[in-house]
């Protein structure tokens, strides 16, 4: 397939659920392959993601994020970036419910952030300068769900939690969002969410990507 795809386009963009198809097609690609989702990582999400604290905050380093969830491929992600830029990272998650640890000790081995996996939403969250969840069951995870509701119940992103931000932080959701799950209406609607920043600043991402790989 990769092979094939190659002869018929300049790059392969691709959403699977295997992180190794990924590297599989990329190790027989004759074109870039973009890693569009997997089930270990979300690069492409992040990138977006860090664009528009930038806007909103002026600076892509030294910020404080709170990630509070699951440990997915988005939290992932977020190790992987603090791994290339100087962050104050925390991921707020329930015990069994940790990111890719080879992915965290990598992260950390650089010596650039300050990540921290913290159980406790509260303080997960104290002073952020952006509060991130996603959702709590991801593609693949749906039978998991009722399940995963009952645990996550105490790290939703409502009025209360986001208090213990700082009083200007920015509220960011990759999207598709469980309104009243993960996070609630007044926070999602609210004057600290930049959702929909976000969400279009995943077009012009993109569209950075493809010109630095197509000029490469």
């Amino acid at each position: 397939m990769a092979r094939v795809l190659s002869r018929f386009n300049d790059g392969i963009m691709a959403r699977v659920f295997g992180h190794e198809i990924i590297e599989e097609l990329g190790q027989y690609a004759e074109v870039p392959v973009v890693n569009g989702l997997s089930d270990l990582t979300h690069p492409c999400q992040i990138m977006g993601d860090i664009f528009t604290a930038f806007e909103h905050k002026g600076r892509y380093e030294d910020l404080k994020i709170a990630y509070i969830g699951d440990g997915n491929n988005v939290a992932n992600s977020w190790i992987n970036l603090a791994a290339r830029l100087s962050l104050d990272l925390r991921i707020g998650c329930p015990e069994g419910f940790e990111p890719n640890a080879e992915l965290l000790q990598k992260a950390k081995a650089e010596g650039k952030s300050e990540i921290r996996i913290i159980n406790d939403p509260v303080e997960a969250v104290k002073d952020a300068d952006i509060v991130y969840t996603d959702v709590w069951a991801s593609m693949g995870q749906e039978e998991e769900a009722a399940q995963r509701k009952r645990i996550f119940a105490p790290y939703q992103i409502n009025e209360e939690l986001v208090s213990h931000a700082a009083a200007d932080c920015i509220v960011e959701h990759c999207l598709p969002a469980h309104r009243g799950d993960e996070i609630t209406d007044a926070v999602i609607d609210g004057p600290h969410s930049v959702v929909f920043d976000e969400a279009e600043n995943r077009l012009h991402i993109q569209k950075a990507i493809v010109v630095k790989l197509m000029a490469s």
